[in-house]
Parts: structure tokens; C-alpha cells; sequence
């Protein structure tokens, strides 16, 4: 009898068990423990885009730009200001073929580029906290023809190109050009006749002969006073712009006329008209700054907001660029601060970073700037991936590793030293990675936003990125998707998901 109620009770366990196995089978290889809150990673699109921009044909996506440009002219502002405009955003690849052979040659390039973008960042706020001006800087001897109306001034330091392109128009009449979008420069910039060096551009080169609204800038100029970097020549104001990457500028500092589409149109916007611009720039005509500094862009045309939304960069669709519109309803908002020290970058005030829901470790005083000017964390357009403090780096890092230890490891490529091998995966979920501000606002990224492909094999890697500097950058893989709005007027900063 005991025998016959033990194997009853053996039999019900074992019937038990096996039921539990059914309902909640044990993890599988694109599995995660069920307790942390997870992302879904549609792995074979990724792969998918990987392949499709290598293939990209500038010229016809160039029509289909130039067409959808209609959709700009039927955009309704959101705000009630007069000074509403509107334009379009694409990433770089869609108009720019640069013949790469496979996709991870193109992912290096990225990398490459975004690492100079990194340090002329990082070097800039150093000069601007140890006090350093133009005039101790050395010159760079830069030859111009005379007919450029140029000569050689004191080098600076700027920032790097950005990855997206804006088009507005310049002029009287207006003629469209594509300006590489950049919230972390100030001075605007096109390319100019006549040139003693310019880079191939998609667009004719501007040509200030040909327009009614072109106006010198005298050394004199409230706007040259404010350059970082100038000269005087014949009493016309002279600027120049370096770049982290060696790339530099240097023309005559002008005021012209720009147009967002049916949007509206400035006079008299500071604008270099630059007679040499060498290095890496290729493709856009200029450079669109929206800093928060007194040329920037933003500044000059007094607008009390601006957004964007950035597609994925290997995606052939655009956006939009927006100023003076209210930020979308359902934004995650986050006090927007400044730098006394440098008005360029535009700060956020972060209060942490959780992984899988759970809250990394990581001092506060990391993401704040201290007295001195030094640390904090920016939001930049033109940076790709998000530099974190060395400390915060390794403790999100270690999270995400500890929570993906089912999934297959792959080797470390340039910046990147977590990735996985997920070329056998349809999909699979993943830690959620998010920031946090004040307040319990939470702004949670997509998975292809920190998990992206470096190759068309199934290669992916973390995307964040450690930096020795006490600057942390939020960069625009993770930005992707998310209409990013700065409300000038009321210091804050909002984060919208799947508004492009």
C-alpha cells in the first residue's frame, strides 16, 4: 500500500513535470531569462539593408528626393510662430556612392570617420577649458590665388562631418544644395566660386556672382567679431574651420539668403563662403551648424525650438528638420543644460542607464558637468556611436554580456569588443537598453539602435564605445527613429520613438 501511494506520487510529479516542460520550456539559443525586460532584433531585415545600400544608386534616389521635395510644400506647421520651417534629412549613403566592396569596408570607413568626429569634439571643449584663444594658436599655412580673396589665417580646432544631409536653398534666386545636418558646429559653410580647391560635391558649386542677396562681411561685423578663427583682407572678413580629421575650410565670411522650401525664407544669415575646403567632406555642398553658439544657425534665425528625426542610415527613406514646431506629445523629456564654458554643445541630464530593466552601476557625477566645465554627456548629430565614460562603459557593457551569455560570441572589430554571431538567427530578443532622467522618465531604444550588423554575414556588435574623455556623447545609431527635439525657449529635451 505505502508502495503503491509512493509511485502515485512519483507518477504525478513526473506528470507535473512534464506539463511545466511543455508550458515553459527551458531558454533555447535566442532565448534570454524571461526575468529582464528584452527587445525584439529582427536580425534577417538588418542583414537585409546591409546588402541593399551597397547598392544604393545616388542618381536615382537623388530624383526621388528631388520629388518628394512636394512633401515639404504640403507640411502643415504644428506651432502657431510664423518662422516654421521645414526641410529634408537623408543619410549620406543614399546620395553619396563610395564604391565599398562589402559592407564591413563601409562600417570601418563609418568608424574611421566617427573617431576624428570624436576627438576634434573632445579637443575643442579642452581649449575652451584651459582658456586657449585664436590668437595662441599657430597658423596653418594654407595657399589661396589671388583671386580668391583669401589668405592664411590662425588655425582652430571644430568638429567633424556629420552623417546626414539637409537641403535648403541659398540665394537669390534660391538654388538647393545639400548641407551636412550638425548640432555639434556652429558656423555655416558652402562651397564657393572660385575655388582654389573644392571637393566633388552632387550639387553645381555656389556661385556668388549669380545671386542679388550676396553681401561681403567687413572685418568690422558683428558676426566676424564672433568667429573663433578669423582675418581681414582688403576690409572683407576672412574665416576658417578645422576639423578633426585634417579636413579644414577657408573663404570669405558673407551674409545670404536661405530658404526652407515653401517654408519661409532669411536674410542676411552668416555663412562662410569657403574658396578652399579639403579632406574628407565629398558630397554635400556645406555644412548646416546647429549648435547652440551665436552663428550657429538656430541662433541666427532665433528659433525657440528645432527637431529631427533621423532614419536608419542604411535605409534610402528621409525626414525631416523642423524648427519652431512643438515636440510630439507623447515625448520623453530631459532638462536640456549648457556649458558656460562652451555654448556649442547642447548637454542632457542624465540620471543613469538600465539593461534588461535592471539600473547599471555607475556614479552620477559621471553624467553631470562639474564646475570646471568638464564631463556631462551631449546629444550630436553628426557623432554615430554613443561614447560613454570608460567606467560607465564597462558597467553597461558587463550587463548586457552577463544577459546575452546564450548567444554565440564573435571577435571585436575597431571600436567595438562585444559582438555576436547571430547568422543562424530569423530574430532573437535582447537585453532592453535605456536611459534615464528625472523624474522616472525612460527613454528605451529599439534594438537595432545598440545592436547593429557589421557585415552582410550575421556579424553584430554592441554599439557603444568607451571614451578616456570626461565628454560622453549620445550618438545618432542610437538616436535613429526617435524624432529628437530641442526646446530652446524652456531648456529641455524631448525623445519620441517612430516619430520620423
Amino acid at each position: 500500500m505505502a508502495f503503491s501511494k509512493s509511485l502515485l506520487s512519483f507518477t504525478l510529479t513526473l506528470s507535473l513535470f512534464i506539463t511545466t516542460i511543455s508550458l515553459f520550456p527551458f531558454p533555447t539559443f535566442s532565448r534570454i531569462t524571461p526575468s529582464h525586460t528584452t527587445t525584439l532584433l529582427d536580425v534577417s531585415s538588418s542583414i537585409h539593408q546591409t546588402k541593399q545600400v551597397l547598392n544604393f544608386n545616388p542618381n536615382q534616389n537623388l530624383l526621388e528626393a528631388s520629388n518628394t521635395e512636394e512633401k515639404i510644400t504640403q507640411h502643415k506647421p504644428i506651432s502657431n510662430s510664423s518662422h516654421s520651417f521645414s526641410i529634408l534629412i537623408h543619410p549620406r549613403e543614399t546620395l553619396l556612392n563610395e564604391d565599398h566592396k562589402d559592407y564591413k569596408k563601409l562600417v570601418l570607413a563609418r568608424l574611421a570617420r566617427d573617431s576624428a568626429r570624436v576627438n576634434s569634439l573632445t579637443t575643442k571643449l579642452k581649449l575652451s577649458l584651459n582658456n586657449i584663444k585664436k590668437s595662441d594658436l599657430h597658423p596653418t599655412q594654407v595657399e589661396l590665388q589671388q583671386e580668391d580673396l583669401s589668405t592664411p589665417v590662425s588655425s582652430g580646432t571644430g568638429q567633424g562631418s556629420g552623417e546626414y544631409f539637409t537641403r535648403l536653398e541659398v540665394g537669390q534666386p534660391a538654388k538647393p544644395y545639400y548641407m551636412v545636418l550638425d548640432t555639434g558646429s556652429d558656423v555655416n559653410w558652402i562651397q564657393c566660386k572660385p575655388c582654389s580647391e573644392c571637393y566633388q560635391q552632387t550639387d553645381p558649386i555656389y556661385d556668388p556672382t549669380t545671386s542679388s542677396t550676396y553681401e561681403s562681411l567687413t572685418c568690422e561685423a558683428q558676426q566676424c567679431q564672433k568667429l573663433e578663427v578669423s582675418a581681414c583682407r582688403s576690409g572683407n572678413c576672412l574665416y576658417q574651420v578645422n576639423y578633426g580629421d585634417g579636413s579644414f575650410t577657408v573663404g570669405e565670411y558673407m551674409t545670404e539668403t536661405m530658404s526652407f522650401g515653401s517654408s519661409g525664407s532669411i536674410n542676411r544669415v552668416a555663412i562662410g563662403c569657403g574658396h578652399d575646403n579639403e579632406g574628407l567632406f565629398v558630397g554635400a555642398a556645406g555644412l548646416l551648424g546647429l549648435g547652440g553658439g551665436a552663428l550657429s544657425l538656430t541662433s541666427q534665425i532665433k528659433a525657440s525650438s528645432f527637431s529631427y528625426c533621423l532614419v536608419d542610415r542604411n535605409s534610402d527613406k528621409s525626414s525631416t528638420l523642423e524648427f519652431n514646431s512643438l515636440k510630439p506629445a507623447d515625448s520623453v523629456t530631459a532638462p536640456l543644460l549648457r556649458n558656460s564654458k562652451l555654448d556649442t554643445f547642447y548637454y542632457v541630464q542624465l540620471t543613469g542607464m538600465s539593461v534588461g530593466g535592471n539600473m547599471v552601476s555607475v556614479p552620477p557625477e559621471i553624467f553631470s558637468v562639474d564646475q570646471s566645465g568638464s564631463g556631462g554627456i551631449i546629444v550630436d548629430s553628426g557623432t554615430a556611436i554613443t561614447r560613454l565614460q570608460t567606467q560607465a562603459y564597462n558597467s553597461v557593457r558587463d550587463e548586457f554580456k552577463r544577459l546575452t551569455q546564450n548567444l554565440r560570441s564573435a571577435e571585436g572589430i575597431a571600436l567595438f569588443d562585444t559582438c555576436y554571431d547571430l547568422s543562424n538567427l530569423q530574430s532573437v530578443r535582447v537585453p532592453t537598453v535605456s536611459f534615464h532622467f528625472g523624474g522616472d522618465k525612460v527613454w528605451n531604444l529599439p534594438a537595432k539602435n545598440y545592436l547593429i550588423p557589421v557585415d552582410s554575414s550575421g556579424i553584430f556588435c554592441f554599439a557603444f564605445a568607451p571614451t578616456s574623455s570626461a565628454l560622453s556623447i549620445i550618438g545618432n545609431v542610437q538616436q535613429q527613429g526617435t524624432r529628437v527635439s530641442f526646446d530652446l525657449a524652456n531648456s529641455l529635451m524631448g525623445f519620441s520613438p517612430n516619430k520620423c
